[in-house]
């Protein structure tokens, strides 16, 4: 089964977590063969100030 854990900074919408979990799992279909019933997905939205490249955080 496949899981995905996606990190962003910032928050998405509903539709815009339903677009992205549709685009995953047609990419797994088409690439792998994988149903789109055996997909894990996790969105986890981080907030900017926890977030740094180097030593400058986003938030």
């Amino acid at each position: 089964m496949p899981y995905i854990n996606l990190k962003l900074v910032g928050k998405l919408t509903r539709v815009q977590k339903e677009k992205i979990a549709q685009e995953f799992s047609d990419t797994l279909l088409k690439v792998a063969g994988k149903p789109k019933e055996a997909l894990y997905l996790v969105i986890d939205e981080v907030n900017g100030e926890n977030w740094a490249k180097g030593d400058k955080f986003f938030g």
